[in-house]
């Protein structure tokens, strides 16, 4: 029987993942706090970069609405480091190299021509844990305003 996808409304999948500061993170130390989870699929590309300095650009108004920003992808650590040096990002970058916590929340699939890999997914998890937005199919470029908008309206 197939896996059921995650939906607004569910628990959001528990996950452990190394950051780009070399900590382990998990769920559990954002309870409280409104998590914006986004899933992206290449360091340093065009489209992920946009993503990425979008939330850089109004991530002090997010955390100002009492939210987090963290962002997931399978790249390394190593390349995390890189990615935020390079444009000067604000915010918790997670590895994820064998996918899993990707699959989990159902951000894994047919990218078309870049074939099966990471999906552009955001998640937004209130304060006890649940998924209360999920945002998919929106230009990168326009993500992190997308977010902004639904925070300022339910946080």
């Amino acid at each position: 029987m197939p896996k059921k996808q995650i939906g607004e409304g569910d628990p959001a999948p528990e996950f452990n993942l190394k950051g780009s500061d070399g900590k382990m993170h998990s769920n559990a130390e954002f309870e409280g706090k409104y998590l914006v989870v986004y899933f992206y699929p290449k360091d340093n590309t065009p489209g992920c970069t946009a993503e990425a300095c979008s939330f850089r650009d109004v991530n002090d108004e997010i955390r100002k609405l009492g939210a987090e920003v963290i962002g997931i992808s399978n790249d390394s650590v190593d390349s995390h480091n890189k990615f935020i040096s390079k444009h000067k990002l604000n915010f918790l970058l997670l590895s994820d190299p064998e996918s899993k916590v990707i699959k989990e929340f159902g951000a894994y699939g047919n990218r078309g021509i870049f074939g099966i890999g990471t999906l552009r997914k955001t998640y937004i998890i209130d304060k006890t844990g649940r998924i209360v937005k999920i945002l998919e199919n929106i230009k990168p470029e326009e993500h992190a305003q997308k977010v902004l908008e639904y925070l300022k309206e339910h946080a």
